[in-house]
């Protein structure tokens, strides 16, 4: 039970980042209503649950030498992917797509602490 509340917990927290992602930047389009959201959210948290972790196995050593910088690359990668699956997201150009990295891993950070202080 523990597993799919950990599960839903990150949907929502993609969605807001989503969310908030869409608001603030420019080229960062959501066309779509709170369902398509959560689709998007869905499939985010899919592709990090799945494809994340073997890519992190796989770039370690990269990860290491680069201090933790490509791990920025491998969100923005995740979110690309999200770009391709999704009918609602649409990333235009570059910039955009790290910018909303940038902004989607923050608002995770922040909703994750927030969530480890209340439940302690």
């Amino acid at each position: 039970m523990k597993f799919i509340g950990r599960i839903i917990f990150h949907v929502f927290s993609n969605a807001l980042a989503l969310f908030i992602a869409a608001q603030i930047i420019e080229g960062f389009l959501f066309r779509g209503d709170i369902v398509a959201l959560f689709i998007a959210a869905l499939i985010l948290t899919v592709i990090n649950a799945l494809l994340k972790p073997i890519l992190k196995l796989i770039l370690g050593p990269l990860i290491l030498l680069t201090f933790g910088i490509i791990t920025i690359v491998i969100n923005a990668f995740s979110l690309y992917i999200l770009d391709m699956l999704s009918p609602a997201i649409t990333i235009q150009g570059y910039i955009p797509l790290l910018l909303a990295t940038l902004i989607i891993g923050a608002v995770n950070i922040i909703v994750g602490f927030s969530a480890k202080a209340t439940h302690e």
